[in-house]
């Protein structure tokens, strides 16, 4: 496969002069708020804002969305090459009320946590310059171009293709307790904009020692899978694709199980606004067959059965937060009253000035658990969680409130006994 590519870094490079020479005194970490200067607040995550501050320093950088005239939101995804595609809404408030822009970055999975850093800034500088020259700061800042775009031809010979290998052994000990874990991973992927096609091998095994009034327990557990998933483009709303799932885990109790799930998914808003908003819907039927390693509280040792799922996703990032909700039920069609029912979400909200709410959290109900092993578990499978236990319900969650006051500016970057209130080095 051939494809024209053009250059699109590389073409504009930021300097900023700052009138006479450098000194101590003037050095990034002691630079305030400048009278005149552009006003910002950057809502991104993951974002070293030290290092932004000290390389953009013509503008004011404030703690409140409402002081700033112009608000930067930095969202992201996953890339079919294993990288990250950033985007960035430049959205003008006040004296730049209307004045709006969006930007683009993708990484290289092979990119370095520097160069991404650097990169993501130069976009931020790229995109807050036709603010910054509305200013009289303007004449601090100088626009060079570095090479030329070159246009070239590029002969992708892995045609898309993506494949990770990882391995991960871990060991802990102390002179009653010695546990040994090892995990390892093979994945490929192919993402392109008309399919999405990935492959992920996982296996996970643990052997625990330990020692209790002078004997001896020695205990393991291992679990093996595959996910698969094969997804085609139907348009800007529309997509259909097959999950299938084989797995094999003595803590579930299931020696062998494949599923298999064609499913179709229906997204209201556009995909192409997806780092924004999606309000998707997905709904599937498939078949599950299952060989256990010992017969279940179903008096089984094996299953084959029909089941279907339903699942209702909400993302939305903007200047007031963040909201991730999603909404699964499934059950099999032998009997409706084996299903489950899973709420998940996380909600980001600032209330006003200063003050900001989060919320966390997680519930399922749960009456489906055809593999658990018939009979009475021992001390140690229950301790040790070496067999699935039966339950009716899952929950988690965190609620966290934040306020701040004081000055509005965050331009200062002072990097003594660690960054920020903790002695870290």
């Amino acid at each position: 496969m051939k494809v024209l590519r053009f250059s699109t870094f590389g073409i504009f490079m930021v300097v900023f002069y700052l009138p006479g020479p450098l000194t101590a005194q003037d050095s990034p970490e002691n630079f305030i708020q400048r009278e005149n200067a552009v006003k910002i607040f950057i809502d991104c995550e993951r974002c070293d804002m030290n290092y932004i501050r000290e390389e953009i320093p013509y503008v004011n950088y404030v703690r409140d969305v409402k002081e700033a005239q112009v608000y930067v939101l930095e969202t992201s995804e996953m890339t079919g090459s294993g990288g990250r595609k950033y985007t960035y809404a430049f959205v003008g408030q006040l004296d730049y009320e209307g004045i709006n822009d969006t930007l683009e970055y993708s990484s290289r999975p092979d990119d370095t946590r520097d160069y991404m850093r650097e990169q993501r800034t130069q976009m931020m500088r790229l995109g807050l310059m036709r603010y910054v020259a509305r200013t009289p700061l303007y004449n601090e800042v100088l626009i060079n171009a570095t090479e030329a775009v070159e246009r070239q031809e590029v002969i992708d010979r892995w045609n898309n293709w993506i494949f990770e290998l990882d391995a991960e052994p871990n060991f802990e000990g102390e002179q009653s307790f010695k546990e040994f874990s090892f995990r390892s991973s093979v994945s490929a992927a192919k993402i392109t904009h008309d399919w999405k096609i990935e492959m992920d091998f996982d296996h996970r095994y643990t052997r625990t020692k330990y020692t209790y009034e002078d004997t001896l327990y020695s205990l393991s557990r291992s679990a093996k899978g595959l996910d698969n998933l094969f997804v085609k483009s139907l348009g800007e709303h529309w997509s259909a694709g097959l999950r299938m799932n084989i797995l094999s885990s003595t803590y579930n109790n299931i020696n062998f199980r494949i599923n298999v799930f064609p499913s179709i998914e229906y997204n209201i808003f556009p995909y192409s606004e997806s780092t924004h908003r999606q309000l998707r819907i997905l709904y599937g039927i498939g078949n599950s067959y299952s060989h256990y390693y010992d017969t279940t509280i179903y008096d089984q040792m094996q299953d084959n059965l029909l089941q279907q799922r339903l699942q209702i996703a909400y993302q939305v990032q903007e200047k007031w937060g963040s909201i991730n909700i999603s909404l699964e039920e499934s059950n099999y069609f032998y009997d409706l009253s084996k299903n489950r029912l899973e709420l998940n979400g996380f909600i980001q909200i600032r209330i006003l000035k200063g003050l900001s709410l989060r919320i966390r959290g997680g519930a399922a109900r749960i009456n489906d658990q055809l593999s658990l092993i018939k009979g009475e578990l021992s001390e140690a499978d229950i301790l040790l969680q070496l067999q699935e236990l039966e339950t009716s319900y899952q929950l988690d969650g965190e609620i966290g409130l934040t306020y701040t006051f004081g000055s509005i500016y965050n331009n200062i970057v002072n990097p003594r006994f660690g960054n920020g209130r903790r002695f870290f080095f």
